[in-house]
């Protein structure tokens, strides 16, 4: 009765939890690491350009599900998965307890200083992150399909929970104070209105040790998964497993008959008779298996829509994902200050923190209400992609975006930073929850094109943002 407590239809509302808590593992380090940029830059060498430095370390850390991607490719179905991401939890685990005693240190590297170590383990919590796609979702494969939802809000958790935690810490509360400025040339004497931020409530070091701790969560959340029964229960049952355990009471069946007193009358004369009776059971359960088997295959065949995608509907989703990722991964963070700091300080926190917010409830959107028609898919992917592009437009415009004086122009803002959050959360959601049913493979392609779409994002954004210097900065507090 105990088990029923948590049952809501088909779904297990504990497993669910632990799922997510799972899921937040994926992408805590780094969104962790990012919300607290503004607490660590002013003791660091390398100012605001720190960010930039970051950004080049997380596309090199794609090596990581490039090698994944490719063993998988040689060795198919051998790929030692719960071993790897016990090793990536060890990492991300390790690299957040060091962060907390040396992320301060830095070395002079070609003359100039640079804050070598958080850099270094920057790279690991990279890694880690990075490679959870194409490893963490291929393991959802296990657990029934409503899980997969669960694990997507796990890792929209990942950024809403180290945001309000450093929005508990007060990091970027700040006032626009007039100061006087003297000049000790000329004495001539001038105001200007600047920003003056306060000290954090808790100190940097406490912050890493939080997300240790949410690496320690990630970890026991897998370990439940992986070994507790009342998880196991929620596992896609496998046929091999099935089998087995019919071969097993049958042979359990044998015995019991072997030894009881009408041992004679059922005519066994002796073992081998007895042996091959067992092995006829086998082969009717067998062939009644495969008869179930082809009325399935029929039922694929009258209604291939309702069990696999076809090829092209296969590609289309993947060049869907690498389209989202691409925008939502890596063009839209790194051009965030410059859409959103020309409307002021809180227009950017409320739409950072809006934003966090909206992922999760987007993932709780795709599981009450399940899509599966591509055309819709394609709609949300379009309006996203028209809301990041009145984001873009604002960025570009940056110091003087459209309506710069106005309290309309910050609330689009924040509007358009939670919907373009909302649609693609969406549609990247319901196209993985498609996937799951085409099996692992599917997702491991889906993870990979996942990091190939961010990371080519990033790289283009990157060369606009800090080669050719297309966008300006807006002050935190107006002129």
């Amino acid at each position: 009765m105990a088990r029923d407590i948590f049952k809501c239809g088909e779904t297990n509302v504990l497993v669910y939890i632990i799922v997510s808590l799972f899921g937040i593992g994926s992408w805590v380090a780094i969104n962790g690491l990012w919300v607290e940029l503004p607490v660590i830059v002013p003791h660091l060498p390398e100012k605001w350009k720190l960010p930039s430095f970051l950004t080049v370390i997380i596309q090199l850390a794609n090596i990581g599900p490039i090698i994944v991607t490719i063993l998988n490719h040689v060795k198919p179905g051998k790929m030692p998965e719960k071993s790897i991401i016990y090793s990536l939890v060890f990492i991300g685990s390790a690299s957040c307890l060091l962060l907390a005693f040396f992320w301060k240190r830095t070395s002079f590297i070609a003359g100039e200083e640079h804050s070598t170590a958080l850099l270094i383990l920057q790279f690991f919590l990279a890694l880690v992150d990075c490679t959870s796609s194409v490893v963490f979702l291929p393991f959802m494969a296990v657990f029934k399909e409503q899980y997969m939802t669960a694990y997507f809000i796990g890792e929209g958790m990942s950024g809403l929970v180290p945001s309000l935690v450093a929005l508990g810490q007060g990091v970027g509360q700040m006032d626009c104070l007039n100061k006087s400025f003297v000049n000790s040339t000329t004495n001539d004497t001038t105001h200007q209105i600047v920003p003056v931020y306060y000290d954090p409530l808790f100190p940097v070091e406490d912050f890493f040790f939080f997300l240790f701790a949410m690496m320690l969560v990630c970890g026991l959340a897998f370990t439940l998964l992986n070994f507790l029964p009342y998880c196991k229960q929620e596992q896609v049952t496998n046929t091999e497993d099935e089998y087995s355990e019919t071969s097993n009471s049958v042979s359990a069946s044998y015995e019991l008959d072997n030894h009881s007193p009408g041992e004679k009358d059922k005519g066994y004369s002796n073992a081998a008779d007895a042996a091959n009776s067992q092995t006829h059971l086998i082969r009717q359960n067998v062939r009644k298996r495969e008869s179930k088997n082809l009325e399935v295959n029929m039922a694929e065949v009258i209604h291939p829509e309702e069990n696999k995608l076809s090829l092209s509907i296969y590609i289309y989703y993947l060049l869907l994902i690498a389209w989202i990722n691409a925008l939502s991964n890596g063009v839209l963070p790194s051009i965030q200050s410059y859409s959103c700091l020309p409307y002021g300080n809180e227009a950017y926190h409320l739409a950072v923190t809006f934003a966090s917010i909206t992922n999760p409830l987007a993932c709780f959107a795709a599981f009450f209400i399940p899509v599966k028609s591509s055309v819709i898919i394609t709609f949300l992917t379009f309006l996203g992609t028209g809301v990041a592009s009145y984001i873009l437009v604002l960025a570009a415009l940056s110091p003087e975006p459209f309506l710069l004086e106005s309290l309309a122009g910050s609330i689009l803002v924040v509007a358009a930073w939670v919907l373009v959050t909302l649609f693609f959360t969406f549609s990247k959601v319901t196209i993985a929850a498609i996937f799951r049913t085409e099996g692992r493979k599917a997702l491991l392609w889906c993870g990979a094109i996942t990091q190939l779409g961010s990371a080519i994002g990033a790289i283009i954004t990157y060369v606009l943002v800090n080669v050719l210097e297309l966008f300006q900065s807006g002050p935190p507090c107006p002129s």
